[in-house]
């Protein structure tokens, strides 16, 4: 059974385009969605990415949802072998797997069966030693001098994925890119659709969901997190809205005044997204905001060969 990748930036309409497949196909086959959503991984982080809750799902069986604690790492790697497992299960009884997601590290390594470059411990111990001598805004321009390609595909906040670029650079003497796979046939010949809106729309549709966010009780939704141990994660603490709202609680605040930079940073991480989907040829673009997608989605996963 050929999969179905619904992929691009933070929302544009995703996992309504994919309930919506669904429920077009209900007559003929069953669907099921894989998570592509790094941060949908975690349990307890519900608000501040977004995620469906059980009855939105519409009785769509989901998957890569709620898998991790947020005091645990969320890798690629992990992802790529568990999302597979949960892809190739899925056809195996004959229904169809729909990938879901804006990760973009991890729908690539899932739809291109990344092979992850070699650790070295003490490597990435001197890097790690570096972050916590110069910070990760300094770390991040240093990155930028040596691979300014990984630079930016890598958010300036995100430390553990700085420090991993640039282990990767000194034990390969390459860029960081360079041990990502070629761009070839899709895994499993899925078929790719690409959802996007028009800029302003689109930064409309982001300030909306932020105001959703914060208004539903985001910084509620963090508070209870410390109390499981959010502060000792590695990936979680640094979500978009998670980590402007604990910086707010640790400068005094309510949490209120983080609305503002999630914004901010939520429409910078969807740049970024675009920047990084757009290099795919193989992603057959749709206009989030033309009627009728579900049946152009529906054509194209028919007519891949």
């Amino acid at each position: 059974m050929r999969p179905l990748a619904i992929v691009g930036p933070t929302g544009t309409g995703k996992s309504d385009l994919a309930l919506e497949v669904a429920a077009a196909l209900r007559d003929e086959i069953a669907v099921e969605v894989v998570n592509a959503d790094a941060m949908q991984l975690y349990r307890g982080m519900d608000i501040g990415t977004a995620k469906l809750s059980v009855a939105q799902r519409r009785e769509v069986p989901h998957h890569q949802l709620d898998v991790l604690d947020v005091t645990e790492t969320a890798t690629v790697a992990r992802y790529q072998e568990a999302a597979g497992r949960d892809v190739e299960a899925i056809a195996e009884r004959g229904a169809l797997p729909v990938i879901v997601g804006g990760s973009m590290l991890y729908i690539q390594s899932l739809l291109d069966q990344w092979s992850f470059p070699a650790t070295d411990p003490r490597v990435r111990a001197r890097w790690e030693e570096r972050l916590a001598e110069v910070g990760v805004a300094a770390l991040h321009l240093e990155l930028a001098r040596v691979d300014s390609a990984a630079a930016a595909s890598i958010l300036p906040t995100d430390g553990r994925r700085i420090v991993r670029a640039l282990e990767v650079v000194e034990l390969t003497g390459k860029p960081f890119a360079a041990s990502a796979p070629r761009i070839g046939a899709p895994r499993w010949n899925a078929a790719i659709i690409g959802l996007d809106w028009d800029t302003a729309v689109l930064d409309e549709r982001l300030r909306r969901r932020t105001d959703t966010m914060f208004d539903r009780g985001l910084v509620d939704e963090v508070r209870a997190l410390l109390g499981r141990g959010l502060r000792n994660g590695v990936t979680a603490p640094r979500a978009l809205g998670y980590a402007q709202v604990l910086a707010d609680l640790d400068a005094g605040g309510d949490g209120s005044a983080a609305r503002e930079p999630t914004f901010i940073g939520t429409r910078r991480y969807v740049r970024r997204q675009r920047s990084w989907f757009r290099r795919d040829h193989r992603i057959t673009w749709l206009d989030g905001a033309v009627a009728g997608n579900v049946d152009e989605v529906l054509r194209i996963w028919r007519d891949v060969s």
